[in-house]
């Protein structure tokens, strides 16, 4: 079976409308502040016009009883000519419930800019179910919004996915160090950067030569929340797809990477992929502890299904640590074990 390549949306300019949506949790009405940093970096760095679709700003314990409400707005943002793209306000945990309210027709008739991570996978998905590109990164409150002025590395991904229809080309480590460090979003002070750890390198753990394949994937615990749903892909959108993975705050265990693996396996997905990428842990996990993520990794992928040559790459620079890259849900990309490079290899905005 071949299977169309998707949708590119168009790219944004200076000048263009954006529209905020809250998909999940309400986070904007339970911190204004946190928004309205995450706010303020769309408008004066990248010169954008930022609106909020009608619910967006909502009260937590509405937006939780009134999940069609949230679907809606994702809806009206994409059927809407004006708007150029849809930033997450920030995640969650229960935007699946929005799965059965959404018009996949609708969506694909109107390709927009879908930006975001952790609960949005949900969101993610539901748009690769449709055939659109769309765009694994930071979100308003949370990789926009940074105490002290956003990260540049993150920045500089998102002008360079976004805002040019050429392919963004090798994907560079973070230099600048990282960091896991939660905060007080009442309290925190608007001027003080968190602590960074320092710069880590991406761990190749195995893989030889040069491989391609689209891109695919997002936070493990919502990835899990999906199997069995209406968006998971078909078999042959997984073959020769590059499958990326990252953990949540709520920092889940080496071992629930293992059992996820194992049920890809016995499903006939892992067999099928051209590459895993992890990003680094999120949470309160000791930087002496990834290994144990990727001991994970190797005991499925290798030991287990024997699947000695297929690259795998850990402690990249996306997910629930900060700075993050932007990944293009459904481009294609390239990884190149011998001179170790992630590369983005074509435009994935039109």
């Amino acid at each position: 079976m071949t299977i169309a390549p998707p949708i590119q949306p168009p790219r944004l300019h200076c000048g263009d409308t954006v529209a905020t949506v809250s998909l999940s949790w309400g986070g904007p009405a339970c911190f204004p502040k946190r928004y309205a940093m995450g706010r303020q970096v769309l408008v004066e760095r990248f010169g954008l016009n930022v609106v909020e679709m009608p619910h967006a700003l909502r009260e937590a314990a509405w937006l939780r009883d009134n999940p069609q409400a949230r679907a809606d707005d994702l809806m009206q943002a994409f059927a809407d000519p004006s708007i150029r793209a849809v930033i997450s306000t920030i995640g969650g945990e229960d935007s699946i419930r929005l799965l059965r309210f959404l018009d996949f027709d609708l969506l694909r008739a109107h390709p927009t800019i879908f930006l975001g991570y952790s609960d949005s996978t949900v969101s993610h998905w539901a748009l690769h179910h449709a055939g659109i590109v769309s765009f694994y990164g930071p979100a308003v409150m949370a990789g926009f919004a940074e105490t002290g002025g956003p990260f540049g590395y993150s920045m500089a991904a998102v002008e360079r996915v976004l805002f040019h229809a050429q392919p963004a080309g090798v994907i560079a480590p973070s230099t600048c160090g990282w960091t896991a460090q939660r905060e007080n979003w009442a309290a925190a002070a608007p001027h003080r950067p968190r602590r960074l750890r320092p710069a880590m390198p991406w761990r190749w753990l195995q893989g030889e030569g040069v491989v391609e394949g689209r891109l695919i994937g997002g936070c493990l615990e919502v990835v899990e929340f999906l199997r069995g749903s209406p968006v998971w892909p078909s078999s042959a959108q997984w073959d020769g797809a590059i499958l990326f993975l990252e953990t949540s705050e709520e920092a889940p265990a080496p071992a629930v990477l293992m059992r996820a693996l194992r049920s890809y396996a016995a499903m006939g997905i892992l067999s099928r992929l051209s590459a895993v990428l992890f990003g680094r842990p999120g949470g309160d996990v000791d930087p002496a502890q990834f290994a144990d993520y990727d001991a994970a990794l190797l005991t499925v992928i290798r030991d287990e299904e024997g699947l000695a040559q297929l690259p795998i790459i850990t402690g990249m620079d996306f997910g629930h640590t900060d700075p993050m890259c932007v990944l293009p849900i459904g481009s294609l990309a390239r990884i190149d074990c011998d001179r170790q490079t992630v590369a983005l290899i074509e435009a994935a905005v039109s």
